[in-house]
């Protein structure tokens, strides 16, 4: 899924300071604890801010579920989802229903497997301590 392939032109940015914050909020940390702790709590953290703070000239949506999306296979995740729950979270993100932790809920529904621990912080597949 690239959004090259759906988005006709080059949409300018025509705000950096979206992203940037888009960078800092998924990373963030209170006194050395994520803000964010799961891949999806972060991919919801993206998603989120690019569309409720748009950084694009137009296909802000496309954008923010494409980064969502590189974000959940790039932790490790395999990723499954359709068109329409794809528009539906969107859309619900758009007009205000949904918060960080809702999007997230939604994300992890798109979650179908998990590799063993590869790139999924806090989660390697194995429990021996027990």
């Amino acid at each position: 899924m690239t959004a090259e392939q759906y988005t006709p032109g080059d949409p300018q940015v025509t705000d950096y300071g979206s992203l940037l914050a888009a960078v800092a909020r998924h990373q963030a940390e209170i006194f050395d604890i994520a803000v964010y702790p799961e891949p999806q709590d972060r991919a919801a953290a993206l998603m989120h801010q690019l569309i409720r703070v748009p950084a694009l000239e137009r296909t802000n949506e496309l954008f923010a579920t494409a980064v969502a999306y590189a974000y959940l296979v790039a932790s490790g995740c395999h990723v499954a989802t359709t068109a329409r729950e794809v528009r539906s979270l969107a859309r619900a993100i758009r007009e205000g229903k949904l918060g960080v932790d809702g999007v997230a809920e939604r994300l992890n529904g798109w979650v179908v497997d998990e590799a063993a621990g590869e790139g999924v912080p806090g989660e390697d597949g194995d429990d021996d301590s027990e």
